[in-house]
């Protein structure tokens, strides 16, 4: 006899399998939970690392500054070149000519170089008017920022995997390419169809330039150690200050220049210039290259004699910060000194330099030197 079952109602039926299908469904809830939660999380990391990324490459902080962006081949970006043609032709003279320097956080901590750069405008004879047309350089964010405190026309120029904040050694591997970046974005400068004077940041600009500059040239050039004339490919020239115009046979060798990294890997820039200026190629593009006289633009290689022809001068030939910063000083000092003098005895006096004291080529750590990570030194 099988035992006494209870008939259950229909109701009782329908409640039970209500009850049994929610119990059913509450993991399967849970688990939609659980992934809607992770997916949010997902997302928010993500768009976490893209604003960090993007942090990192000026392009949210600095969104309404200009900047541009080079991708692994160093190639322009279209905005970044789009903002650069803004920031040029704001500065440009009437003839189309910019002043250019780079300048890295290295060179723009207070009371370094940078200042220095721009107070020889304001003391110099005719070259306050300039700062109008010199267009800043910044090759990171701490530059970029010293600049817009200090000038008008700011530029950031980041190169992707390569950090150009440190201290850059002469001939290092880091020195090198910073130079070669410097050669291909001056490059891209006279393409837009800009002529530009290219100095560094560590010469002195006491006298307005552009009188001595000639007029029949299409790149002109200091030099370490003048010989003599300004035709004679023996010159010894220095990257560090050159006068371009733009036109054709510019802007074809600068891109032999930029390519012949290549075919003299490790060799500086102003090392393949002196080999590629006796090359046929640079003989076929017909560029009419000049060297400019240390009378007028000197530095402490071969400092300029006679103040009252003296243009610029360049803290060539010296190695580190504190020697550098130790002698433009004293240099920026003797030219005040020389200023403060009555008109004739400007003209009669010939007043010498007080430098170079602490820099001399013995000063230079060549091939040899160590990459550094401290931010407060400076390239040569």
């Amino acid at each position: 006899m099988h035992p006494h079952r209870r008939r259950l109602s229909p109701m009782t039926l329908r409640t039970l399998t209500i009850d049994s299908t929610a119990a059913a469904m509450v993991p399967e809830s849970v688990v939609l939970i659980r992934r809607f939660l992770l997916f949010v999380a997902v997302c928010l990391s993500c768009l976490l690392l893209y604003n960090d990324s993007n942090a990192l490459r000026f392009l949210p902080r600095f969104s309404s500054s200009p900047s541009v962006l080079f991708s692994a081949n160093n190639s322009p970006l279209v905005s970044g070149e789009h903002r650069l043609q803004k920031v040029l032709k704001d500065a440009a003279m009437e003839d189309g000519t910019v002043i250019l320097t780079t300048l890295n956080e290295a060179w723009a901590a207070p009371n370094s170089i940078i200042d220095l750069f721009l107070e020889s405008f304001k003391i110099g004879v005719g070259t306050h008017r300039l700062l109008n047309h010199l267009v800043i350089i910044a090759l990171d964010q701490k530059a970029f920022q010293r600049c817009l405190e200090l000038h008008t026309h700011c530029f950031a120029l980041i190169t992707r995997g390569v950090d150009f904040r440190r201290e850059a050694y002469f001939m290092t591997p880091h020195y090198l390419k910073m130079m070669w970046a410097r050669i291909d974005f001056l490059r891209s400068v006279l393409e837009m169809g800009y002529n530009f004077v290219f100095t560094d940041a560590d010469v002195m600009w006491f006298r307005d330039p552009f009188p001595q500059f000639y007029m029949d040239a299409d790149f002109q050039i200091a030099c370490d150690h003048f010989l003599g004339s300004s035709d004679d490919l023996e010159n010894k020239p220095n990257g560090g200050f050159n006068y371009v115009k733009s036109n054709n046979r510019s802007i074809e060798f600068y891109k032999f220049w930029y390519s012949s990294r290549e075919t003299y890997p490790g060799f500086h820039d102003q090392d393949v210039l002196n080999i590629i200026k006796f090359h046929p190629s640079t003989f076929t593009i017909g560029l009419r290259m000049k060297f400019l006289d240390t009378a007028y633009f000197g530095g402490f290689c071969e400092p300029s004699k006679d103040l009252n022809q003296v243009c610029t001068m360049h803290a060539n030939c010296c190695y580190g910060l504190d020697s550098k910063l130790h002698d433009l000083r004293i240099m920026v000092q003797n030219w005040k000194q020389f200023m403060s003098l009555r008109p004739n005895l400007k003209k009669y006096l010939i007043l010498p330099w007080g430098v170079p004291q602490n820099c001399s080529l013995d000063s230079l750590r060549r091939y040899d030197a160590p990459e550094s990570n401290n931010p407060h030194d400076l390239q040569d």
